[in-house]
């Protein structure tokens, strides 16, 4: 990929990419067991992406290679996830309608939090599967390592997990598509990811531009 902007269409240099995102769709239908095998194929992807291969693994259950990246994001997301459930919790009420009816609201200020949580798994995310890629599970917990490497370059991880967001968004337009489009939709998001995090690796392990050199005195 020449820039990060190419990892929208880097699935479709596969030409069996339909096929492949398809199976793997039907796959993310099973609970908790097609949930590890398509984050398993996240990484045989991002193994791909990152070795200038356009090609798209082969659908399947990859669960050795998902199950390190997969309790990764789950406790993540549990972990930072628990303030918003109390905000919620203490916010919420019932609100009954003149038809009978009642439902119960959150808290707003729970809902900014899950949206902050969102957004901070995003700017982590390519980080979080570079570490696991090469460490395993211990990775996606160096907490020390894993902010430097985030970090080294705040702009690359900036970009990386906006590209990530956007994609997370197109994953969830395949409920339009009477709700079970969203597995597929999902897949190929999961394909934007793998990609983003094959160029946020070679961006952050670039050397750093040399410094112009001094201007001469007059």
């Amino acid at each position: 990929m020449n820039s990060v902007g190419d990892a929208f269409g880097w699935a479709f240099k596969d030409p069996a990419w339909l096929g492949k995102i398809a199976v793997q769709g039907l796959i993310l239908i099973i609970p908790i067991v097609g949930w590890i095998a398509t984050t398993g194929w996240l990484m045989l992807a991002f193994e791909n992406a990152r070795s200038g291969r356009n090609e798209l693994p082969p659908a399947g259950f990859h669960l050795g290679r998902g199950i390190g990246i997969f309790g990764v994001y789950l406790i993540y997301g549990i972990v930072l996830s628990i303030p918003g459930f109390i905000l919620n919790g203490i916010g919420s009420h019932t609100v009954s309608t003149s038809s009978g009816f009642s439902y119960t609201t959150g808290s707003p200020l729970g809902s900014l939090w899950n949206l902050l949580v969102q957004l901070v798994i995003d700017f982590l995310a390519p980080t979080l599967i570079v570490m696991v890629y090469h460490h395993g599970f211990r990775g996606g917990f160096d907490l020390a390592n894993i902010w430097k490497y985030a970090t080294a370059n705040v702009t690359n991880s900036v970009i990386a997990g906006l590209i990530i967001f956007v994609g997370g968004l197109i994953g969830a337009l395949g409920l339009i598509a009477c709700c079970i489009g969203v597995f597929f939709t999902i897949v190929y998001s999961i394909s934007i990811q793998a990609a983003v995090a094959a160029w946020f690796e070679r961006q952050q392990s670039a050397p750093a531009a040399p410094m112009a050199p001094p201007t001469p005195a007059a």
